[in-house]
């Protein structure tokens, strides 16, 4: 009987543990103020433009 009790309060605390780390990362995204962050994220695809103009000798290696 006392390893039932003892499950059921490890649930407990992990159920707690697991909501307050949820909204640690719903705060850490949408609270938190990361809008450079977010931004320079967002324009990572768009950076490996400057590679595609005349006269820039940088290859990449090691595709394939």
């Amino acid at each position: 009987m006392a390893i039932d009790n003892l499950f059921d309060r490890a649930s407990s605390v992990m159920t707690v543990i697991s909501f307050i780390t949820f909204v640690g990362i719903l705060w850490w995204t949408f609270i938190s103020n990361k809008e450079t962050d977010f931004a320079k994220a967002a324009h990572l695809p768009f950076d490996d433009e400057h590679l595609d103009q005349p006269g820039h000798t940088e290859r990449e290696n090691g595709h394939g």
